[in-house]
């Protein structure tokens, strides 16, 4: 298993955002894994994880999931969740993403996977990426801490509009 980069500053994986997850992830080189737990601050109902902060950490996967294989990270286009079971403070949470399809290096399709450590599911997600631009990819690559070599920084990626 690699580990991969993380950040400064994101939300997820941000070893300097102090309300951050601090999520750190591994790969065997095609599928993406972290295992982590979250805490009372992060309830919607009381008990019960709020539904944004798992659907966050399975964008947050699935990037990381369509980056592993290309070299190249992106935006999310459209992203599907299904929450099938509660997840409450303190769960122990190992999520899992993998690139499913490449659509010419223009759109990547991505699922992930939030389970139990004994597999029971809490949520999975389908969703579309389309790479970043090198333009945008610039000033990302400046937050990134860790091994960066095998990310692709010249990628001419299409132009999205935002």
């Amino acid at each position: 298993m690699r580990e991969l980069p993380h950040t400064h500053s994101c939300f997820v994986c941000g070893e300097s955002n102090a309300i951050g997850l601090k999520l750190r992830f591994t790969t065997d080189g095609r599928v993406v894994h972290t295992r982590f737990r979250l805490r009372a601050a992060h309830i919607g109902f009381r008990g019960v994880v709020h539904g944004g902060i798992l659907t966050t950490v399975l964008d947050e996967i699935m990037v990381w999931a369509c980056a592993v294989p290309t070299g190249q990270f992106a935006f999310c286009a459209e992203l599907t969740v299904r929450f099938l079971n509660p997840v409450r403070p303190d769960d122990d949470i190992i999520a899992t993403g993998e690139l499913v399809a490449n659509r010419k290096n223009r759109i990547f399709e991505a699922k992930g996977v939030l389970a139990s450590s004994s597999g029971r599911p809490f949520a999975e997600a389908t969703g579309k990426y389309l790479p970043i631009t090198k333009g945008d990819l610039t000033g990302m690559m400046t937050d990134l801490i860790g091994d960066t070599s095998w990310l692709r920084t010249d990628a001419a990626s299409p132009v999205v509009n935002r």
